[in-house]
């Protein structure tokens, strides 16, 4: 064969390689109706996003369903719109500044909302999935400050998925236990989660997304659920990555056992005076809400079907999602004057009614937190002590956890930039604890002009907006140029990070990752106007003396 005969025939191969190549790689058009494995949803898009908002994932959890693990859909025929938010899960207003976008709240809360940039399903786009926060109380994914748009123009497709909250979603009881397949009850609002990464899982592909790039997202209650759902034999075979924002169910928390559980909500119906579960579930949701309304975040059950044990003890043996894990959490997420109920910031004040917590090993942490002097207080030192003992330290212990026991990588971040000031159109108000404002007390106005210098932090929940890219959700704060700045770095650390398990890119802050090799070396990221890496041994010390006292406890 003459050398110019061998050359076209290769280039005839090569063609029809690039043409079948082509040829796989064109799939569907996905257009604004989609056929889902349970008939065709019909959204619009808006900006350049495609929206499918108030799509069912699991049948309505109403009258017999109440109270029992999500079931599948029904198929339906013809094309269901999906043009609006389904109705917010019931609650009562426990966080006044949450903002939903929910038509109304109701037991039959189980949809979900798709974001999507895709153009035909050929585009396999990595898959963003956000629980919202809420104690397991409140919160819905409807709330604009998880919105799935900014992330979705990142070549990411955003989901945002409700879960029963409060008494619907984490009520156990003996009657309950028994009738369930699983015999197990008081899970059902974690089940919900898993029920929608398995619709994500069996129908996302439809949307231009990649069933096997599911990243699990959530932030307090959320970030919590996320470290749960690593664990569960239910779920942790259906992610590719995740990431926690302040929180998550090891040290210093603990799970509850199924009979425990059972006997708190048989308590709880006889405190309310109401007779039996019969009883309980012949009432309307209003009604039930009332009567029983929720008492704090709930604790996962172990029920033996979602949870068989302790987190810590799957994470301990590296039976967790082997997947890569991006956590953190905020600079100010608790604060000294919390514990200190009014009384002045000084050492021996705060020695004093931490001892009620610490016992004699009160001297020992204080000392590896660096907090010898009054000032010290209300430094970013006690601002850190007090952060901990909220979610800095379960999410630390978290990372620790993952690096040693997985071969995946670790990415640790600090979040220190706080909101800007409440905009003045806001008028005599504040922030609060779910974004946005609250009227300030009399206290508070008197406080303004006495309190002392406090070093500013990003508060619990601060991060939200910034790193989901929804800064203009929310009118309450007086944004500054700064802000979107963070807001476009921490968005593209997500971003990445749900496309290939790594945050760093172009441009951004290098991002170190930990590993067994470098476990308390590794740097962590600080997220701020001027981001960077910085030493984290110091702060290792600090945090290994709370696992030893914690673990003195256990």
């Amino acid at each position: 064969m003459t050398k110019t005969i061998q050359s076209f025939a290769m280039l005839a191969v090569a063609s029809l390689a690039i043409l079948s190549a082509c040829t796989q790689k064109k799939g569907e058009d996905v257009t604004l109706q989609v056929k889902t494995q349970y008939g065709i949803i019909e959204g619009f898009e808006e900006n350049g996003v495609k929206k499918f908002l108030g799509v069912p994932f699991a049948q309505a959890p109403v009258g017999e369903l109440r109270w029992k693990a999500p079931q599948p859909l029904q198929a339906w025929e013809g094309v269901r719109e999906a043009k609006q938010f389904g109705d917010d899960p019931m609650q009562p207003n426990i966080f006044g500044d949450m903002n939903f976008r929910g038509p109304g709240r109701s037991e039959d809360c189980l949809y979900l909302n798709i974001w999507t940039t895709a153009t035909t399903t050929a585009d396999a786009l990595p898959v963003l999935i956000y629980f919202n926060g809420g104690g397991l109380m409140a919160g819905s994914g409807s709330e604009p400050r998880y919105d799935g748009s900014s992330i979705a123009k990142e070549g990411v497709i955003g989901v945002t998925a409700n879960y029963r909250e409060g008494v619907f979603g984490f009520f156990a009881h003996p009657e309950l236990t028994a009738a369930s397949d699983y015999k197990g009850s008081g899970n059902y609002g974690f089940l919900d989660q898993v029920a929608a990464i398995q619709w994500v899982k069996d129908n996302i592909a439809a949307f231009g997304g990649d069933p096997t790039r599911i990243t699990i997202v959530g932030e307090s209650a959320g970030s919590f659920s996320v470290s749960i759902l690593m664990c569960s034999p239910l779920s942790k075979n259906l992610i590719a990555g995740a990431i926690l924002s302040s929180g998550a169910e090891v040290l210093p928390y603990k799970a509850t056992t199924q009979t425990d559980a059972e006997a708190a909500g048989a308590a709880l119906l006889k405190e309310a005076g109401i007779a039996s579960l019969a009883d309980a579930m012949a009432m309307n949701a209003d009604s039930l809400q009332k009567i029983l309304p929720p008492r704090g975040m709930a604790s996962v059950v172990l029920d033996g079907y979602f949870m068989k044990e302790d987190a810590d003890a799957v994470f301990e043996k590296g039976e967790q999602a082997q997947v890569p894990l991006l956590a953190g959490w905020n600079s100010l997420e608790g604060h000294p004057t919390q514990s200190l109920q009014g009384q002045a910031p000084t050492l021996e004040n705060y020695k004093n009614v931490m001892k009620a917590t610490f016992d004699d090993m009160t001297d020992e942490i204080f000392s590896a937190y660096g907090i010898t002097t009054d000032e010290d207080v209300l430094s970013q030192k006690g601002l850190d002590l007090a952060s901990d003992l909220f979610t800095g330290f379960p999410t630390w212990k978290v990372c620790d956890y993952h690096a040693k026991t997985s071969s995946q990588p670790v990415y640790r971040y600090h979040y220190m930039h706080p909101r800007p000031q409440v905009s003045a159109k806001m008028g005599d108000k504040t922030g609060a604890l779910a974004g946005g404002v609250r009227e300030k007390t009399e206290e508070e106005k008197k406080a303004d002009a006495q309190q002392p210098a406090i070093a500013p932090g990003a508060v619990h929940s601060a991060d939200i907006e910034y790193a989901m890219g929804t800064l203009d959700t929310n009118e309450y704060y007086d944004w500054q140029e700064e802000d979107y700045a963070i807001s476009k770095l921490f968005l593209s650390y997500y971003a990445n990070f749900c496309k290939t398990g790594n945050p760093n890119g172009e441009g951004l802050p290098q991002w170190t990752a930990i590993t067994k090799d470098n476990l308390d070396k590794a740097p962590v990221m600080k997220i701020d106007v001027e981001s960077k890496e910085v030493a984290s041994a110091e702060k290792e010390n600090a945090y290994r003396t709370l696992e030893k006292f914690y673990r003195s406890k256990r």
